[in-house]
């Protein structure tokens, strides 16, 4: 028994150590939290906001730079939702929370047909009342708790649905300019939030009290990049890699790229256009590792 013990506890502290590495490196990156920062950290009650909170609660002890951490949970009024569940998690681990409470719910069920999807416009008014809390709270960043998998279905449903080379940003300013949203789960897999969600369970609150019918675009989505993780390991990283390798000039977009005033030189006297070398993504990951050491304190 002290053996099986110890290796969950061995194992747990391997997918623990790489989380927060994969957290820190996109903190790194992104420069996602600065010294001073308050950042809102919004908690859903699902396996990946619990996670996110954990690992930056961690990062925050040994972090040289200084940032202060709000959990902030909005009750939506879903029939059967359990409102005790959050608040004595938060105050059983010791961090600043508040509970927003607003009846969206009734909302959404007077406006969209009966049986269909909810949460899009579910989320429009959940990020709505998210932006205007963190303005009147002087709160300077706001932790989301999406991950890579995330990232890439969202990539996938715009090519196939909107036609669109598009994504969710690991760093976004809001349209207004008065907020600044972070994912710092960007470079977390969603299999390894599962296992850690599992690991130190989590009071997980489900996504379905409202009733609201699966988003079947994102569940296709999903088992896709399941399917190709299980058949072609190594897939979906070299796909994230992608989208931080952009080279405008070899797609087909006209309003990124000057297509038209594209001109060749006849003349030797004309100077060659400058050699762009560019890094391979390797050097930059390991250069952010080192980075991260001094940032966020994560070194070993």
């Amino acid at each position: 028994m002290s053996d099986i013990r110890s290796k969950t506890r061995t194992q747990f502290n391997k997918l623990q150590k790489r989380l927060r590495h994969n957290v820190g490196d996109a903190i790194a990156d992104y420069h996602m939290i600065e010294d001073g920062d308050k950042v809102m950290v919004c908690l859903s009650g699902g396996k990946d906001s619990f996670t996110l909170l954990d690992i930056l609660m961690n990062l925050q002890k040994t972090a040289p730079v200084r940032f202060e951490i709000i959990a902030v949970n909005l009750d939506q009024k879903q029939p059967g939702f359990p409102e005790h569940v959050l608040p004595e998690y938060l105050e059983s681990i010791g961090v600043p929370y508040h509970i927003i409470e607003r009846d969206t719910y009734s909302v959404v069920k007077r406006v969209i047909p009966e049986g269909a999807t909810t949460c899009g416009l579910c989320s429009r008014l959940r990020r709505g009342i998210l932006y205007g809390f963190a303005e009147e709270h002087g709160v300077t960043k706001i932790a989301l708790g999406h991950h890579r998998d995330d990232l890439l279905e969202t990539f996938f449903l715009n090519i196939f649905y909107g036609g669109k080379l598009k994504a969710m940003p690991p760093k976004l300013l809001s349209d207004d300019r008065k907020n600044i949203v972070i994912r710092p789960l960007a470079y977390c897999r969603e299999k390894d939030i599962e296992r850690f969600s599992a690991f130190k369970n989590f009071p997980i609150i489900p996504c379905n009290l409202c009733g609201s019918q699966e988003n079947l675009q994102r569940k296709a989505m999903k088992q896709m990049l399941r399917g190709w993780d299980k058949q072609f390991p190594g897939r979906l990283e070299t796909i994230f890699t992608s989208l931080q390798n952009v080279a405008p000039s070899q797609l087909a977009d006209a309003k990124l790229f000057d297509f038209v005033g594209l001109q060749r030189s006849d003349g030797a006297d004309d100077a060659p256009p400058p050699i762009r070398v560019e890094q391979p993504l390797v050097f930059d990951r390991a250069f952010a590792k080192a980075r991260t050491a001094v940032i966020l304190g994560t070194a070993e």
